[in-house]
């Protein structure tokens, strides 16, 4: 199998970008992403629509209780089929390419988790202020419990957060990817336009998803947690690695958890 690609690397194998075509700012020259305009494949509607019934299926695996798996082990189990599922349907329509989605990992990638879960932290906090919902908002009730675990219960917390932070990335980006696709070869937007329609859209499906976990919080999930969304997502828009998005998207949690223990601790 093809060894999945640095950010840097995919340029030279991709159809060169005109200046006007990308977001100038803030993606790489040459670059692109993939399944839209058939690099290094084309997924097409009914094939997306296969691959976002996984993705809502892998979503159910983990909130449901018909689908929820059973046992001790249960809620890794769920954490591990959450991303699972979703790439499977990939798989299944993009059988030599689903991996276009992953690339190496390099210390500029790392850079970008960094930076990219610092700027979400703060615009989080910022916009929660601003609209005068930090004293409004619904606790995540895991997250809430955290404070009262045992050391070792803490860890096996933080080990089972990383699959499914990973799988709240794959259940957005494809479909950012499907929504890209849908923009832009079906409307025939501008990939500009495209790009930006598939990230509004997709932030929206992931503030969505949250709204059982806040309690239908409208105001907590579609504008605290969707504006989170949309600035995690610059991390996948900047160098098209689910890596990168995932590993921010970790950083930004595990800070805010360890955050949480660290005022416990002062209390």
């Amino acid at each position: 199998m093809t060894l999945p690609l640095r950010s840097t690397d995919l340029g030279a194998l991709e159809p060169r970008l005109k200046p006007h075509e990308r977001v100038s700012w803030l993606e790489y020259p040459g670059d692109d992403f993939p399944f839209y305009n058939a690099h290094p494949t084309l997924i097409r509607g009914l094939q997306w629509w296969f691959v976002m019934g996984m993705v809502v299926l892998g979503f159910a695996f983990l909130t449901t209780q018909l689908l929820a798996p059973t046992g001790a082990a249960a809620p890794y189990l769920a954490a591990i089929l959450f991303p699972v599922v979703p790439l499977v349907g990939l798989v299944i329509v993009a059988p030599a390419h689903w991996h276009a989605i992953f690339r190496r990992v390099g210390w500029r990638d790392v850079m970008w988790m960094f930076l990219i879960a610092m700027l979400n932290i703060a615009v989080t906090f910022l916009v929660a202020l601003t609209l005068g919902t930090a004293g409004t908002m619904n606790a995540n009730a895991a997250v809430a419990g955290l404070v009262n675990m045992s050391t070792i219960d803490r860890s096996l917390f933080f080990v089972r957060t990383a699959p499914q932070l990973f799988g709240e990335e794959v259940v957005t980006i494809l479909p950012f990817l499907a929504t890209l696709y849908l923009l832009s070869a079906k409307l025939k937007l501008s990939r500009r336009q495209s790009i930006l329609g598939a990230w509004l859209v997709s932030s929206a499906w992931f503030a969505a998803i949250h709204l059982p976990t806040y309690g239908w919080n409208l105001m907590q999930c579609f504008v605290v947690i969707g504006s989170a969304r949309l600035v995690l997502s610059l991390a996948y828009i900047k160098t098209k690695n689910i890596w990168v998005s995932t590993g921010a998207h970790i950083i930004n949690d595990w800070t805010l958890f360890g955050g949480l223990l660290i005022l416990a601790a002062l209390r």
